[in-house]
């Protein structure tokens, strides 16, 4: 008797403490299976809770978000800019004493399709016009280039 092979479509959820370990997790689990072949084609999609629990309410309504005699303190446009350009400021700066105290970090980058890379590097150079980190890659002794918003998280060793 001849086998007919089938693909599924599937979900999975799976909580841990970072992207690149949930990955890890559901790859390991999948390996295990004995699959003769698996693609993972996307990665996290975050806040579908909410979209399950505005779906299920029964009421709507709407409510206010500040007091009747508290004055408008929402941010304005130009305001979220300098936020976001305090917190970009913040990370290139944790980057900076990284570089200047010759640390060893070890970056989660995501590089985009599902692929997640940790990387044990030292900072060599910091470009903050573009947005551009180069770190040395302390076991591949190879030089890399990323963008601040492809890391997800680095930590100091």
């Amino acid at each position: 008797m001849s086998k007919t092979s089938y693909v599924y479509n599937v979900q999975f959820l799976i909580e841990d403490e970072h992207h690149a370990s949930a990955l890890a997790q559901l790859l390991n689990k999948i390996n295990a299976a004995g699959f003769i072949d698996y693609k993972v084609i996307s990665g996290i999609e975050l806040g579908t809770e909410i979209d399950t629990r505005l779906m299920k309410a029964s009421s709507k309504s709407s409510v206010p978000t500040q007091l009747p005699d508290q004055k408008d303190n929402t941010p304005k446009a130009s305001e979220a800019a300098v936020q976001q350009g305090n917190q970009l400021s913040l990370g290139m700066e944790l980057f900076r004493q990284c570089k200047d105290q010759n640390k060893l970090i070890r970056l989660i980058v995501n590089r985009g399709l599902g692929i997640v890379i940790s990387i044990p590097c030292r900072v060599i150079n910091i470009d903050e016009n573009d947005s551009l980190i180069t770190v040395y890659h302390v076991d591949e002794k190879q030089v890399y280039t990323f963008r601040l918003n492809e890391i997800e998280d680095f930590i100091e060793s």
